[in-house]
Order: C-alpha cells, then structure tokens, then sequence
C-alpha cells in the first residue's frame, strides 16, 4: 500500500496545535506531514501534539520529518508530543529511542497537561 491512503489535520486547543494523522507515512506521504508542522512553525506555533489513532504504518521518512522540526519548536518554548500510537507505530519509535526524546503518551490529556504546566 503506497502513500495515497494518508491524511494529515490540524485544529486549535488553546495554544496547542492538534495535528491527526491517518493512514500510511511514508516516503511518498512525508512531505504532507513536513509541510502542515512547517505552516505551524511559521505561524508562530510551537506546541504541537500529534495524534497517532488513525495512522497504521510510519516509515523512516515520517520518523525524520519530526526530527527535523523538534528543534525549532523547542528552541521556542514549544515541543513536539505523541499520544495514542497503535502498538505497531509505537513499536518502530521505541526501537529508534524516540521515547527517550518525546514525550509520548497513550492519553492526548495527559501531553495537554504537561504543555500548561510548561507556561
């Protein structure tokens, strides 16, 4: 399956960015991912927590599109977090370390209180 089963959403919470992603990040579908944090960062929006639920597959492009943005956002006071990975996305992000560098968490509440107690 290639990248034309992809999506990639945002909405406000407060100062978070909540950006969705569904379907399969790949090589072909990185891009859209870069662009959408790209917009944010541009914007003036640091906080972004990323929502895993609906995306089924990630491949090593999609892991290097956050790793080429965490730095701008932490350099503003901001960061990238991860919430509801299904258990094969999460299993790629723990092999690579990633958990030691996200935050990431099953529960979307639990990364939104750790923004507000970031003020």
């Amino acid at each position: 399956m290639t990248g034309t089963n992809f999506s990639v959403s945002d909405e406000q919470m407060g100062d978070i960015s909540v950006v969705r992603l569904s379907g399969y990040l790949d090589a072909h579908t990185a891009p859209r991912l870069e662009k959408k944090l790209k917009e944010l960062t541009e914007s003036g929006k640091y906080k972004i927590l990323v929502d895993f639920q609906d995306l089924t597959y990630i491949s090593s492009a999609g892991l290097g599109v956050f790793m080429g943005s965490i730095e701008e956002c932490r350099e503003n006071k901001g960061d990238i977090k991860m919430c509801q990975m299904q258990e094969n996305v999460y299993t790629i992000f723990d092999l690579l370390g990633f958990p030691m560098l996200y935050d990431i968490d099953d529960k979307m509440q639990t990364l939104i209180d750790k923004f507000n107690e970031q003020k």
